[in-house]
């Protein structure tokens, strides 16, 4: 893709014998949302360290902001802000003074950078905060805190892994917020995240990951149309009988049909009117399509460690 501020071509990432990014390729275009979802061990963080040049590339092309992770690192790491999934936070400074000290690694000096951390501080409202230790802070606040410390550099691109694991709907909902704001001034942004929710309320495209390669991408509507309709049927039930009476009638009206544990799901794909059925004895459950859906269907019901 011409211009983009991210282009992966045939990217590999390997630890030893451990492969966990097996040749991927995608573009991220400026001003957008661009999500990777996947399980554990998908390869996620493994991607976004590549991209913020904290982890070499093992075989494949990378270039973010038109610059070779393999020849720029340093002037990569100078315009990108990283939220990582740790907490990297210093706690003995205060939160203000985090904010500042990680400016001077950005070659900020101590006195220009307090004007930009007290905006940053600001906008995840943390201002009152600014004096405070941070172990004085909750783990919410301390998620926070990474956001805004990554945003005091003011750069371009934004990684963010994981970012509100650990949070309460209502700081939830305020990053969300303050991330949308963020696009609409200019900023690029890359998240992971476990969150459905999330990533379609966030993301302008994403791809689903499993076991290190793309299994899906695309914006997260055209993603939930294509791998499971307009809406989906579920049929709970311990007895055997009556899930195989289910499937049995799903298939007969064209229906994609999955079963896991006790629970039977109909996909109302290519036009099947789910509606339309009718189940002796059993109430289904009729509901539209999320992106739930899509990452089960492409990475598997089954928990893997």
């Amino acid at each position: 893709m011409k211009d983009a501020v991210v282009q992966a071509t045939d990217v590999v990432k390997a630890y030893g014998d451990l492969v966990a990014v097996r040749g991927i390729s995608f573009s991220v275009c400026s001003c957008e949302c661009f999500g990777f979802l996947g399980p554990n061990g998908a390869g996620k963080s493994s991607l976004l360290r590549m991209i913020g040049c904290v982890s070499p590339v093992t075989a494949g092309d990378l270039w973010v902001n038109g610059l070779s992770v393999r020849e720029h690192p340093r002037a990569i790491k100078a315009a990108i802000g990283v939220v990582p999934q740790e907490d990297t936070l210093d706690d003995d400074l205060s939160v203000l003074d985090n904010l500042v000290v990680y400016a001077g690694y950005f070659g900020t000096p101590s006195h220009k950078a307090r004007g930009p951390a007290l905006d940053a501080l600001e906008l995840f409202q943390l201002a009152d905060r600014a004096r405070n230790k941070v172990d004085e802070l909750s783990g919410g606040m301390k998620r926070r805190l990474l956001i805004a410390r990554a945003l005091v550099g003011q750069p371009p691109l934004l990684l963010l892994d994981e970012p509100t694991t650990g949070l309460d709907p209502q700081a939830r909902q305020l990053v969300w917020q303050r991330l949308r704001y963020l696009k609409e001034q200019g900023v690029t942004l890359l998240l992971t995240t476990h969150y459905m929710e999330e990533a379609a309320v966030l993301c302008d495209r994403l791809v689903v990951m499993h076991e290190g390669r793309i299994v899906g991408e695309g914006t997260p509507s055209a993603l939930i149309a294509k791998y499971a309709g307009e809406t989906v049927m579920e049929v709970r039930s311990f007895e055997t009988d009556v899930r195989a009476k289910a499937v049995e009638a799903l298939l007969s009206i064209g229906a994609e049909v999955e079963e896991a544990g006790d629970t039977v799901h109909g996909f109302g794909l290519n036009g099947v009117d789910l509606g339309s059925l009718e189940l002796e004895g059993v109430r289904p459950t009729l509901r539209p399509a999320n992106l739930e859906d899509v990452f089960l269907r492409l990475t598997g019901r089954a928990l893997v460690e």
